[in-house]
């Protein structure tokens, strides 16, 4: 819970605030840049599948005299195909090709083997065909397709249809520049890359909903009044979460990081690296798309709505005669005042002359032994007159 005076609690009460929605251009040109470059590097570079999508065959010798270039030598003079040759960890390096048959794989097994005096078993294996690696693809797009369906009908029941598709679009927004990213560094796409990219698809949703969750209770109701627009009160809910948008992003990148360095340092190429590195960057720019991206298109469909656009104008009339109305009365009262001689604040800003002498004339007369309101006579010199009238009261019975 943040302190009173804290930075959250002064956003939460609206007593700072900054203009997300009013500066979304900014926002949308960012995003732009970054769309773009990572459709450029899906487009040339492309995506590098591991081979478990497109199907090959995977040494691993270990050993203190492994190195690179000596297991390279010594696959090429029987493979023919590309080879990608990988250190992992500190003493073993990782050989991929193209499908074999059984006998080259066996003839690379051997030949791996002798070359740096192991034993045949030293040299391990693993063959996958390219059927398989094409089943995997076609069922982790088939279950991508049915999980963003499910999410859309999900926010459209839950919200409404306009927070669904904004939803969707920062969703995609994470995805493309995740996939660009990825394939710009240049690391392999493996299944742990996949789980990554699912892992990311809800943490982001996850961020965004907590953010139109305030949204909707910000702008209940928002139509039958007149003192804030709907992207107004959008972007106080943006500021409403902006702390815990902060907090939660920096303590999900804190452990990725660190798995990110383990992966990378100490153990090479592996499951991990491929699942952190995909896990860091959909994180920070699902972060970044949940509060600059999704509420900024939720605001620009909702403005456009007729009941939004009505609401708008009656926000800009308000605000236009907040403005005039106190200016008209500094100009209009005190010379007025100065005009007639009224120094009485309640008194009327012009007065024809004669009217004051009129009035004075027509107004009733208080009744009598009651002071009039004007009267400036203090409470010791009322109670005298009391006694007066008192006596003479009494003087008349006495005569009768």
């Amino acid at each position: 819970m943040s302190r009173p005076g804290s930075l959250g609690a002064r956003l939460y009460r609206g007593e700072v605030s900054y203009d997300f929605i009013g500066h979304r251009k900014i926002w949308y040109a960012v995003s732009a840049v970054l769309l773009v470059v990572s459709i450029a590097s899906l487009l040339v570079l492309r995506l590098t599948l591991g081979i478990e999508f497109r199907g090959g065959a995977e040494f691993r010798v270990q050993g203190p005299a492994v190195s690179e270039e000596t297991v390279r030598d010594s696959v090429d003079d029987i493979v023919d195909t590309e080879i990608v040759v990988q250190s992992v960890g500190q003493d073993t390096v990782r050989t991929q090709t193209e499908t074999l048959e059984s006998a080259q794989v066996e003839e690379v097994r051997v030949a791996l083997a002798e070359r740096f005096d192991l034993n045949r078993a030293d040299v391990s294996t693993q063959f996958i065909g390219p059927t398989w690696g094409q089943d995997i693809s076609t069922k982790a797009l088939r279950a991508l397709l049915f999980f963003l369906l499910g999410v859309v009908v999900f926010l459209s029941l839950y919200f409404e249809w306009k927070m669904a598709i904004a939803a969707m679009v920062a969703l995609l927004h994470d995805l493309v520049i995740t996939a660009g990213l990825y394939s710009l560094i240049g690391f392999e796409v493996t299944p742990a890359t996949v789980i990554g990219f699912l892992t990311i698809l809800g943490y982001s949703l996850y961020d965004t909903v907590v953010v139109f969750d305030k949204v909707r209770e910000n702008t209940q109701g928002v139509t039958g009044g007149s003192r804030t627009t709907y992207s107004g009160a959008v972007n106080l809910a943006v500021n409403q979460t902006l702390v815990r948008s902060i907090n939660t992003s920096i303590i999900a990148l804190l452990p990725i990081a660190a798995i990110l360095f383990a992966g990378v340092v100490l153990l090479g190429a592996g499951p991990l690296k491929d699942l952190s590195l995909a896990l860091f960057i959909g994180v920070a720019v699902g972060a970044y798309s949940s509060v600059f991206i999704a509420p900024a298109v939720l605001s620009q469909l909702k403005e456009r709505e007729p009941a939004m656009q009505a609401l708008a104008r009656r926000v800009g009339a308000r605000k236009a005669g907040g403005a005039t109305g106190p200016t008209s009365r500094r100009a209009t009262g005190p010379t007025s005042r100065r005009a007639t001689g009224s120094t009485d604040p309640a008194e009327p800003a012009s007065v024809e002359p004669g009217t004051l002498a009129t009035a004075a004339a027509a107004a009733p007369r208080p009744a009598q032994g009651r002071p009039a309101p004007s009267d400036r006579r203090g409470p010791q010199q009322r109670k005298q007159q009391r006694s007066g009238s008192n006596r003479n009261r009494s003087g008349g019975k006495k005569k009768r």
